[in-house]
């Protein structure tokens, strides 16, 4: 998390806690629109729906993939068909076409 810190629940801090794999978590219930993301990107997701929320009354579902690969196809799926609209966030480098340069 990029040198992020954050308070861990007690049952994260069990010796018996597994993350599952493919599993996403949502973060954040809404019905307007679903941010998908992962890693330190859920935080801004997060702070992007509180704004929404403030300013313009817009509720954001907020979806932690917690996994790239596998992916949680189906949690993805249920939140769009009840906000009709996905933002997915990432930081990741740019890609660039290179047929587009041809």
């Amino acid at each position: 998390m990029y040198g992020q810190s954050f308070p861990l629940s007690a049952e994260a801090q069990s010796k018996d806690f597994v993350l599952p794999i493919g599993k996403a978590k949502i973060e954040r219930s809404g019905k307007d629109i679903t941010f998908v993301s992962h890693s330190i990107n859920i935080g801004r997701c997060l702070q992007a729906a509180e704004q929404l929320k403030e300013k313009h009354g817009v509720e954001a579902e907020v979806i932690n993939l917690r996994s790239v690969k596998p992916i949680d196809v189906d949690c993805i799926v249920n939140s769009v068909k009840k906000t009709n609209r996905i933002v997915s966030v990432d930081s990741g480098f740019p890609a660039y076409v290179l047929s587009l340069l041809v």
